[in-house]
């Protein structure tokens, strides 16, 4: 079952984060779940252990969302900033 509530939430996320950082209309609906998914990753290791938030993994909530989009927001901005060499 956490499977598909990787898959869900990591497509929601992934979604939010390409309309976030504009770059929905590059992205197909595999792309924005491996970015929510890789993103949340991401998150899970650097910044919910520096707020004390929980992962995703513990239970959707609010603030684990909220970390975890923030997550994908800077993996897309990391990936803009290797591509065109700004971040939008």
């Amino acid at each position: 079952m956490g499977i598909i509530i990787w898959l869900i939430v990591g497509g929601v996320v992934g979604w939010l984060a390409s309309i976030i950082m504009r770059t929905d209309a590059q992205q197909g609906i595999l792309l924005n779940v491996i970015v929510g998914i890789v993103g949340a990753l991401l998150a899970g290791f650097i910044i919910s252990p520096l707020i004390g938030v929980g992962t995703i993994n513990e239970g959707v909530t609010l603030a684990s969302f909220l970390v975890s989009l923030v997550g994908a927001v800077i993996l897309l901005a990391i990936v803009n900033l290797f591509r065109r060499g700004s971040v939008r």
